[in-house]
């Protein structure tokens, strides 16, 4: 047998250094991938809860608005031009009306097919049309909230790879949903949205 010679020794020598130091390394990137992962502003959710009074029969009204469907597989970033052009869009053309006034009641979501409507037909025509342009359906869930004067708003959250997004009629920028400083309540349930869940307050 030929004898190793003093590099081969020496290389030897340091292989378990460098094994140690190649662990260290991918230890590093991945806990780092995985707290970016845990740390991604996304709403925290709770127990299943009733539906917002105007939400009772959403289901049935509008069976898409309830829908599962799987990953669209559009690129994220087209993803993102889709969801800024038809939020600000349909901020424009719709007009915002009380349900008290146009229905004669406080709480009725629909479809705004009049060009005019209240925070949660804002949100429902966002997500339909949103829809009809490829966008997965469990990415795009209807909330309920308190706003900054405390009072009752419905908004279309989109849940992107940097966390929930708001999309809001009294704005065209969309925020991220703790840039908003609402009070969050309710949520669509993203793996069943025909049901609602309470949002975490933790």
């Amino acid at each position: 047998m030929t004898e190793p010679t003093s590099a081969q020794e020496r290389s030897s020598e340091k292989l378990p250094v460098y094994l140690s130091m190649a662990c260290i390394i991918c230890s590093y990137f991945v806990s780092a991938a995985t707290l970016q992962a845990s740390e991604l502003p996304l709403i925290k959710l709770d127990r299943e809860i009733q539906a917002p009074s105007g939400a009772k029969s959403l289901c049935k009204d509008y069976s898409w608005a309830c829908a599962i469907t799987s990953n669209s597989g559009l690129p994220e970033a087209r993803e993102k031009q889709i969801v800024e052009t038809i939020n600000t869009r349909v901020n424009r053309k719709i007009r915002a009306v009380s349900d008290q006034s146009q229905y004669g009641t406080n709480e009725y979501w629909t479809l705004p097919t009049q060009g005019s409507g209240d925070c949660e037909d804002f949100a429902l025509q966002k997500k339909f049309e949103l829809m009809q342009n490829g966008l997965d359906p469990t990415k795009l869930l209807i909330a309920t909230v308190l706003d900054t004067n405390r009072s009752g708003h419905a908004v279309l959250v989109y849940r992107s790879s940097e966390g929930d997004l708001v999309l809001d009629n009294v704005t065209n920028r969309i925020k991220s949903w703790k840039e908003t400083k609402y009070l969050f309540l309710r949520i669509q349930d993203p793996i069943h949205p025909d049901r609602w869940v309470q949002v975490s307050k933790g």
